[in-house]
């Protein structure tokens, strides 16, 4: 309590006004309202060098050829009028007058306001302990002094204001932002900005801007899709696949040691149809499309984000210092002596003490990192184990039924049923290393909330990256890359054989893999954060309901909302950059991915939307140029997807044998076909096995074939036949195969990445249109601010320039006769 009398009239003493009302609901809580009079809100706008309008925009301004059509999807002008253009200039009280003041109560925008507000609370003194000035809200809360301290939305969302003067803002963002019918509707983010800040209006800029880019590459994924789906009956290989004269008597060597049998490969003739949708030259066309688009991507977003810095005033932004976390200030135990200010100072540890810190920080992190590839690992060996069981079992009690046998192979059901685990394991561990991050970056103690979060974000973005991604570089870049062969098999933790893919290739497991994570988080992440916040408002209200019938007023309805937590939109983006990284880094295997994201993302802008209007306490607003740590981040996904997507064409598509047979193997000296096609491409890549060559350890407990001593082996690895001087060792078109996919990968790159660089360069980070506008309000500025400076020394020099000229003169004038 004495803390709070301190504080309160140091408050006061700042110039702000105190309001105490006790609560409706429960007496023994108390609301301290804060007002800020005009005095203070210039006094603090000058010393926090906030920019504020000097004249309207005189620029003339082209129309853009387009606005006809952006026009049907923008907010209707008569419900949320457009923002005036101003060029603006740091906040001087001296110079008032040539500041654009039309009305004092809005002249500071309700964002400003509170940024004000807050700046003060977090600056005024409220104890002194050990000559140590203790101050500040945040350390107030959380030392328990003080519950919450919140600005208040402007009213209910639920109804209009009733005075058509000033409208209800909030009410306005719920009807035109947050509502479900506004879901084809551009975004007011000027009046996002003007109510939550510049914080939260670049995360909807930037989750709006990508958006609107997906649409881009939504529709040629589509495209490619449906391509595929219209050639599918046209592929060759899966023709002889299907064809009962050539897959019907081609015999499969077992897939597994002892309990897996022969089996026939037009048992694959469904799957080969699928993978035929999805393996198509329009692969290749979509993943250069995609290297490209990601480029146009970050590229046309500089040159947004520059806009708003200017439009925003965010451009020559200085941000003040920032204060020290209570949690390092508790620790200062250590005196050591600045270098810059020559002063003694507390730290929580010693140089040496530092270094212990991060080293150890770092070993956790990576120790929790193979954690995670650890329970990679336990899905591979789930794979291996429960593969033998369902070859040994799935066709003994299908083996009537046709029908289901064609599609519910041993393949596709360990694929599914580990995709799924996979899921669930993936959704388990986020809540674990959520948990584990913020603990480390606890340990590490930095110095400021800024640090602090480009701290956990990096933590947090390397778990999610290797928890996410690690399955899908696994089937992408690892399965049935290094099986051997049927007469020498390679084993995983000498037990387990080595998984092999269908002859057509891992493609197709890689897109199922890719459905189900990106699919199931999506649904999962929408129930976690609008189900739970809506539930947990909906028991607050219940109880509140049922204690009284009084009508409560808006800052204690706005106390029971949710709080935003310390770290705000920061699990916001990082839903949405890892999304990208499926988006992008595996595209070239579910070219769907682009189409999932755009729906997905149109539902999330309006559930973040509605979560910020409807059950979260209004935030602070902050001060924002850019989307900070996450830009670097995205520019690394953005290089590494163009490796990823060409080493899965390369390796993990069949797409390149296929192209090497039709060109070279397919026709003389190698191939007998007199013209160049794709017949005979199964029978002359699948490898064949002498079925006597077994080893006992993992002969196949099944009868014979009768009259057939062959078998083939189902991953194409290229070898001599049986009886050849080289048996079992790779033949000449395997080499022709390697050399294709490394020339591939190495002009595919470059290619890209030329391109990539042409486009970086030729589109510049800043308009022109944005450069004239900045370089007319440095004009203005100087002419109306520092040229009437100069203007007020001339006149005042004149004055004193005057007196000693009358003063010479009189002192060297001849005396009168």
């Amino acid at each position: 309590q004495r803390k709070r009398q301190a504080y309160e009239s140091n408050l006061i003493k700042n110039g702000l006004q105190l309001e105490a009302t006790r609560s409706v609901l429960d007496e023994k809580l108390i609301f301290v309202k804060v007002h800020a009079p005009w005095e203070v809100l210039c006094t603090y706008a000058e010393v926090m060098h906030i920019k504020m309008p000097l004249q309207l925009n005189d620029l003339k301004t082209r129309e853009s050829a387009f606005n006809w059509f952006s026009r049907l999807f923008r907010v209707d002008e008569n419900i949320i009028k457009p923002e005036q253009e101003f060029f603006t200039a740091p906040f001087q009280k001296e110079h008032l007058s040539n500041f654009y003041i039309q009305d004092k109560d809005t002249f500071f925008n309700p964002a400003t306001r509170s940024r004000i507000v807050h700046f003060i609370l977090s600056r005024v003194e409220y104890a002194t302990k050990n000559n140590v000035k203790k101050f500040g809200i945040n350390k107030l809360l959380d030392a328990g002094i003080y519950k919450a301290a919140f600005p208040l939305h402007d009213s209910s969302f639920k109804h209009p204001s009733t005075d058509p003067g000033c409208p209800s803002e909030r009410y306005l963002l719920y009807r035109e932002w947050a509502h479900p019918k506004n879901i084809f509707k551009l975004q007011p983010l000027d009046f996002i900005r003007k109510y939550y800040g510049e914080k939260i209006g670049i995360y909807f800029a930037w989750l709006g801007f990508y958006t609107n880019m997906l649409i881009v590459a939504a529709v040629v994924g589509v495209g490619c899709f449906l391509y595929g789906c219209l050639t599918k009956d046209n592929c060759t290989w899966s023709q002889e696949v299907c064809d009962p004269s050539i897959g019907g008597n081609i015999i499969m060597c077992p897939q597994c040691d002892k309990v897996c049998t022969y089996w026939n490969l037009t048992i694959t003739c469904e799957s080969s149809k699928k993978l035929c949708i999805f393996d198509s030259f329009g692969t290749l066309v979509f993943a250069v499309f995609m290297g490209i688009w990601v480029t146009l991507f970050l590229e046309f977003w500089k040159r947004r984000q520059a806009e708003l810095e200017y439009e925003w005033d965010t451009t020559e932004y200085l941000e003040q210092e920032e204060q020290v976390r209570p949690e390092y200030e508790a620790q200062c135990t250590h005196v050591v002596m600045n270098e810059i200010t020559q002063q003694e100072e507390h730290v929580p540890y010693t140089a040496c003490g530092k270094c212990v810190r991060m080293t150890f920080c770092t070993s956790a992190v990576f120790f929790w990192i193979l954690l995670i590839i650890a329970s990679v690992i336990g899905i591979i060996v789930y794979r291996l184990s429960v593969f033998l069981v369902f070859s040994a079992r799935l066709t003994q009690h299908i083996s009537g039924k046709e029908v289901i046998r064609k599609y519910l192979t041993p393949q596709t059901a360990t694929s599914v049923t580990a995709s799924l685990i996979s899921f669930v394991v993936i959704m388990l561990l986020n809540i674990v290393y959520e948990k584990v991050a913020i603990l480390i970056t606890d340990f590490e103690l930095p110095r400021t909330q800024t640090d602090y979060e480009n701290s956990l974000t990096t933590k947090m973005f390397l778990f999610q990256f290797v928890n996410y991604y690690s399955s899908c570089f696994y089937i992408a870049f690892f399965k049935g890359k290094f099986v051997g062969h049927p007469g020498n098999p390679v084993y995983w933790l000498g037990k387990y054989r080595i998984e092999e893919c269908d002859p057509g290739g891992c493609l197709l497991e890689l897109t199922t893999q890719l459905a189900i994570i990106v699919g199931g988080k999506a649904i999962w992440n929408n129930i976690q954060e609008v189900l739970l916040p809506w539930v947990k408002n909906l028991m607050g209200r219940y109880r509140a309901a049922a204690r009284s019938e009084k009508v409560v007023p808006r800052w204690e309805q706005d106390y029971h909302l949710q709080p935003i937590g310390k770290l705000g939109l920061f699990y916001e983006y990082l839903e949405m950059v890892i999304q990208f990284g499926f988006v992008t880094l595996f595209v070239a295997s579910f070219p769907l991915a682009p189409l999932l994201a755009l729906m997905n993302n149109m539902l999330e802008i309006r559930l973040d939307a509605w979560k910020l209007t409807t059950q979260f306490r209004r935030m602070v607003p902050q001060k924002a140029q850019d989307i900070g740590a996450w830009q670097p981040i995205l520019q690394g996904i953005a290089i590494l997807a163009v490796v990823t997507n060409a080493m899965i064409i390369a390796f993990t598509s069949d797409m390149i044998p296929r192209l090497v047979y039709y060109w070279s193997f397919s026709v003389p000296p190698y191939g007998s076909h007199s013209s160049h096609t794709m017949k005979g491409y199964i029978n002359s890549t699948l490898s064949v096995f002498n079925i006597s060559d077994f080893k006992n350890a993992s002969k196949p407990f099944s009868p014979g074939l009768g009259n057939q001593k062959t078998c083939r082996q189902v991953y194409r690895d290229l070898r001599y036949p049986p009886g050849h001087q080289h048996q079992y060792e790779h033949n000449i078109y395997y080499w022709h195969v390697i050399a294709a996919k490394l020339a591939f990968i190495i002009v595919m790159e470059h290619i890209i990445y030329f391109v990539k660089f042409i486009i970086a360069y030729v589109i510049p980070d800043v308009s022109e249109k944005t450069k004239s506008k900045v370089k007319r309000e440095k004009y203005l500025t100087q002419k109306l601010l520092h040229e009437n400076d100069l203007k007020v020394v001339e006149k005042t020099m004149g004055k004193i320039a005057d007196k000693i000229i009358k003063g010479v003169d009189s002192t060297f004038r001849p005396k009168a006769e």
